[in-house]
C-alpha cells in the first residue's frame, strides 16, 4: 500500500500517516517538516521515473511507502502517475487543502467559477490564453512559467488584469501580493510561489452557480442570430456561415484565435463564448467600438486591435486558429501572413468568386491542406395570409486550410 499525504498549506501531517513507513518520498521541505521513523529511507522528489522505480522495489515486496505531496495530490498532482504505475487500488490518498483553495480563501473569494490551469512543466501559452479569456483563473506555476512570464505575456493584451501571487502558503513566510502584469514581469519571484491568481476584479463576484468550472455559461447555443449583435448595414457574418466557420476553427479554452477584419466582432465574440482567447483586428474606428460593445454585451473578453492587416499582425502572439472575414485586393497577402503563423487552421469567408483561386494558393503555399464550400441558404420569410416564402441570402465562399503534421515544421507548437 502507498499512502499519499497532502501537506504544505499549514495543516500538520498526522503521525499515523507516516508510522511504520519504510520508504518516504517527498519534496525536501515536506520531508524536513515531518517527524519520520528513524529507520525509514528517504527519497527527495526530483525526476519522477527513477523515484517510481525505487518505489517499485518496496511495493513489490509489500513494504510500506509514504508519499508526501503538496495540497491535494489528486488535483494536478502525483496521484495520476502513481495510479498509472501501481494501480489506484494500491493507493490510500489523504488529501490536504490545495494551494488554490487556500489562496482564494485568503482573498475571501469563491472559486466554483474559477478556471484552473497548470503551467508546471508545460508551455505557458495555454495558461496565458486562459487568463486572457476568463475573469477568474488559478495558474499552477513552474520553472519558466511563473508570475514574470505570465505577466510579460498579459501586459500586452490584458494589462487591466490583477495578478495575485501567493507564495509559501501555510508557512510563516506566507505572502500574497497584488501586482499588475507589467509589475509581475519585472520581478524575480524565486521558487516559493504556490499559485498565481489572475483576476478581472470587476467580475470576480459572479452569479450563483450550480455547475463549476469554465464550461458553464448561462446563455446556451452558438451561431447566434445577427440581431444579437450591433452591426452596420447588415455588414456581419451571417449565422449559417458563422456556424461552419466555428466548426472549422474549433475554438476552445487555451486557444488563441485571430479575427481579422472583424467588423461587428460576431466571430470573435462567439469564439470567446466558447472559451478561447481572441484578438480582433479592425481598421475602422467605429468598428473597434462596435466590437468592444458587442463583447461587453455578451460578457466576454476580446482583445481589440485597431490597425490594418497584415502590418498590425506583428504585434500579436501566434494564433491557434484564424478567421479572415474582410479584405479587398490585399486579401491573399493577409491570408498568407496568417497561414504562415497559424498553429492549426485558417478559415476565410469571401463573396468574390475572382479571389477564391488566390486565397486557395495562399493557404496551400503556407503548407496547409485546403478545402472549402459555397454556402447558399434560404431563410423562411413571412408572407401575408399566414404563409411563408424562401428568402435567399447572398452566397459566400468559405475556404479553410488545416495544418498537417508534416507542415508543422517551423511552427512553434
Amino acid at each position: 500500500m502507498i499512502t499519499v499525504v497532502g501537506t504544505g498549506t499549514g495543516a500538520p501531517v498526522p503521525l499515523d500517516a507516516v508510522a511504520g513507513a519504510e520508504l518516504v518520498v517527498g519534496g525536501r521541505r515536506h520531508l524536513d517538516a515531518v517527524r519520520l521513523p528513524e529507520t525509514a529511507e528517504r527519497i527527495v522528489l526530483g525526476p519522477l521515473a527513477p523515484v517510481l522505480d525505487a518505489m517499485e522495489e518496496y511495493v513489490g515486496k509489500g513494504r510500506r511507502v509514504v508519499v508526501l505531496a503538496s495540497g491535494d495530490p489528486g488535483f494536478f498532482g502525483i496521484v495520476r502517475a502513481l495510479a498509472e504505475r501501481f494501480g489506484a487500488q494500491r493507493l490510500d490518498v489523504r488529501p490536504g487543502v490545495s494551494s488554490i483553495a487556500t489562496a482564494f480563501a485568503r482573498l475571501g473569494l469563491t472559486w466554483d467559477d474559477a478556471v484552473v490551469v497548470s503551467a508546471h512543466g508545460r508551455d505557458p501559452r495555454t495558461a496565458v490564453n486562459v487568463c486572457r479569456a476568463h475573469p477568474k483563473v488559478a495558474v499552477l506555476t513552474g520553472p519558466g512559467a511563473g508570475p514574470a512570464e505570465l505577466g510579460a505575456a498579459l501586459a500586452r493584451t490584458a494589462p487591466g488584469r490583477v495578478l495575485v501571487v501567493a507564495s509559501a502558503l501555510g508557512s510563516q513566510d506566507e505572502r500574497l501580493e497584488r501586482v499588475s502584469p507589467a509589475e509581475a514581469a519585472g520581478r524575480d519571484w524565486g521558487t516559493a510561489v504556490s499559485v498565481v491568481l489572475c483576476l478581472d476584479e470587476t467580475r470576480v463576484l459572479g452569479p450563483v452557480r450550480t455547475l463549476a468550472g469554465a464550461a458553464y455559461r448561462p446563455s446556451a447555443g452558438w451561431a447566434l442570430d445577427e440581431g444579437d449583435f450591433a452591426h452596420r448595414d447588415s455588414m456581419i457574418t451571417k449565422f449559417e456561415v458563422r456556424a461552419l466557420a466555428l466548426a472549422r476553427l474549433g475554438p476552445r479554452p487555451g486557444d488563441l484565435v485571430w479575427d481579422i477584419g472583424s467588423g461587428s466582432g460576431s466571430v470573435a465574440v462567439e469564439c470567446a463564448r466558447l472559451g478561447a482567447a481572441v484578438s480582433a483586428v479592425e481598421k475602422a474606428p467605429d468598428g473597434v467600438e462596435r466590437i468592444r460593445a458587442n463583447a461587453g454585451a455578451h460578457g466576454v473578453d476580446v482583445h481589440v486591435v485597431h490597425g490594418e492587416a497584415p502590418a498590425v499582425l506583428s504585434r500579436l502572439d501566434d494564433p491557434d486558429a484564424v478567421f479572415v472575414g474582410g479584405g479587398g485586393r490585399e486579401l491573399p497577402g493577409i491570408v498568407g501572413a496568417c497561414a504562415r503563423r497559424a498553429r492549426r487552421t485558417v478559415v476565410v469567408a469571401l463573396a468574390a468568386l475572382d479571389r477564391v483561386p488566390a486565397v486557395r494558393t495562399a493557404l496551400t503555399g503556407a503548407g496547409l491542406d485546403c478545402d472549402g464550400v459555397l454556402l447558399q441558404s434560404s431563410r423562411l420569410a413571412p408572407l401575408p395570409g399566414d404563409v411563408s416564402r424562401l428568402a435567399a441570402t447572398n452566397p459566400v465562399f468559405l475556404l479553410w486550410g488545416a495544418r498537417t503534421p508534416a507542415s508543422r515544421e517551423g511552427v512553434v507548437l
